[in-house]
């Protein structure tokens, strides 16, 4: 049972490796993402990760787009799920974002929706698939 969990952003070239590695194991080997389609935005991205009692658990981001603000790329490692490291994630990075944030979304995969309705997100529009996964769009109400 993990004690602490920490998020915090980073920007740090041997933090960032840390947050690809944990999105390189979770969409790229669990997912089966194209490795092309996962990294792309990366330098205009604000980067997140989450530890464990020290250990790299999981990962984020937010990116300004020409719509709003963009949640993105949020993985938990399978050894970590169900202990709130996704919570804690989304969490951080709602708080991250600047206060001129009035349009905040994301895509989700569809097994994750409840997690980002507990903050407030509601699906908008229809499910539509990307890197071959199921998602909805979400917006924060």
């Amino acid at each position: 049972m993990p004690s602490n969990t920490e998020v915090r952003k980073v920007d740090d070239p041997q933090e960032l490796e840390k947050v690809f590695a944990v999105r390189r194991e979770v969409f790229v080997g669990e997912q089966n993402c194209p490795p092309e389609l996962e990294y792309e935005f990366e330098d205009v991205s604000t980067h997140f990760l989450a530890t464990v009692d020290g250990e790299p658990a999981g990962a984020a981001r937010w990116r300004k787009t020409d719509k709003g603000y963009k949640l993105e790329r949020f993985a938990v490692l399978s050894k970590f799920r169900g202990y709130g490291v996704g919570q804690a994630l989304v969490k951080a990075v709602l708080d991250d974002l600047p206060a001129d944030a009035t349009y905040v979304y994301l895509h989700s995969q569809v097994q994750a929706v409840g997690l980002y309705e507990k903050f407030g997100f509601k699906p908008s529009g229809p499910q539509f698939e990307e890197a071959g996964i199921q998602h909805f769009k979400m917006v924060k109400g």
